[in-house]
This record gives structure tokens, sequence and C-alpha cells, in this order.
């Protein structure tokens, strides 16, 4: 049985993943660390890390940005596995992840969904054949309309994917408003709608003569997120130092 500990219990992702591991045969969280305390859970919980007693194999991170360089010196102490979630990290913060992972294993992911690594893959292999034959790529994404940043983290990754495939040699536009004139044929349009409660949504069109190919994913709840950093979680315990990411997990 795994023994994980959940840093951020009690937030939203923290909760959520909290009743998935709860039926996960192979799983077990064994403690949690959150400043608020007040929410029970059937596992201890402890308001710092530097409290937590508890002996575990692997760290899902769901916290904030504030919270990051102390569990990275947490598990460098330790050589505990992390699996990284939390997003909005600095330039400095990225070099410590990276400074982590010479000591332990860390996995970070522009995205933690099985389906959306899963299309990072297949988005490569459809830009290689198709970009080449004159196909123009644009991408649409959808999010709530609390989500601050614009294009999401996962957009970018996305378009990195296909921008990766055909050697870099792309760049991105994402007003158009500004240009009066004809898209580039070495161009990736991305373009954010913010609205209601949309959980997220992401479309890669690849546009040719006559013919249009689309990419979509739709999730329709965080827990699809939160099952794949457990996934995570399982697939690093044992591993060697160094960085991973969710392609490791899937087999890509």
């Amino acid at each position: 049985m795994i023994k994980m500990l959940m840093h951020g219990c009690n937030g939203k992702m923290g909760r959520m993943i909290t009743e998935i591991v709860r039926n996960d045969e192979r799983a077990v969280i064994a403690a949690g660390v959150d400043t608020y305390t007040e929410i029970p859970n059937d596992y201890p919980v402890f308001d710092s890390l530097e409290k937590c007693d508890v002996d575990v194999d692997v760290v899902i991170d769901f916290s904030n940005a504030g919270a990051v360089d102390s569990l990275l010196e947490y598990c460098t102490d330790r050589k505990l596995p992390v699996v990284l979630c939390t997003t909005g990290l600095s330039e400095e913060q990225l070099k410590k992840v990276e400074e982590a992972s010479k000591t332990t294993a860390v996995l970070k992911s522009a995205n933690m969904s099985l389906g959306i690594n899963l299309l990072l893959k297949l988005l490569k292999d459809a830009a290689k054949v198709l970009a080449p034959s004159g196909y123009d790529v644009e991408l649409v994404e959808r999010h709530h309309n609390q989500k601050l940043d614009a294009p999401s983290g996962t957009a970018l990754a996305l378009a990195d994917s296909v921008n990766e495939a055909l050697g870099n040699e792309y760049h991105y536009v994402c007003d158009r408003s500004q240009v009066r004139q004809k898209r580039d044929r070495k161009e990736i349009g991305i373009s954010a709608v913010r609205g209601g409660t949309i959980v997220g949504e992401h479309e890669v069109i690849f546009a040719g003569t006559d013919e249009v190919i689309e990419f979509k994913h739709t999730a329709f709840s965080r827990s699809v997120f939160g099952k794949g950093a457990v996934e995570a979680g399982k697939f690093l315990v044992g591993k060697e130092a160094g960085m991973y990411d969710m392609g490791d997990v899937v087999g890509l």
C-alpha cells in the first residue's frame, strides 16, 4: 500500500483527492498538511510540514506558491518524491524545483489530466503530417470567469507540443485585433474565452483547404486533475531523482 502525504489537504483539490484515494486499493493518504485544520479528516492533519511525523512514500501538492519553498526543502531533506501541482511559481522557484530534482524525484506538469497528456502526443503526430501540407493551426481554450491567466498554461502546453513537432519554427498570436493583416503561415493562433463555470475546454484546429480536423478535450469536473495526480503519485514511488511529467506516467 502506497502511503501519501496530501499537502494542501483541506483545499478544493485536496479534499477531492482525499475522496479519490479513499476508493483506491493501492494507495492511502497517511497524513495531510494545511494551515486550515478545522475540516475533519480520517487521517492526521498538521498545520505545517515541520510538525508532520508520519512516514510516507510520496507527497502530492495542491497548495499555493508561497508554500512551495518549504515543501521542496522538506522533500529534499527526506528524499521524498513529490508531485508538484501548484501553479504560478516564480522563475526563482522553478530553479529551486530543478535543483530539488537532483536529490529526489519531482513530477511537474502543466496539466495533470491523463487525457490532456495523451492529446499532447496525438497533436505532435498530427502536426507533422498536417502543418507541412498547408494546414493552419488554431487553438481555442475556454475556462470559468474566475480564471486570472490567459491563455491558460494548458493551452500553451498544447501549442508548445505542436511547435516542438515542427522544429519550434512557429510563433504564437493571442490577439489579432491590433494588426490588420493576413495570418502568417507559421503562426499558431490562441484564443481565450472566460465565462460561467466552465472547468476547462481546449480545442486544437487544423484548418486546410476544404477540410478541418479538430482535437478537443473537455474537463467536466476537477476530478480529472485529481485522478491524474493520484496516478502520478503511484508512478513516482521508487523512481530515481530527476524531473518527470505526466507524459512519463502515460508512457509517451
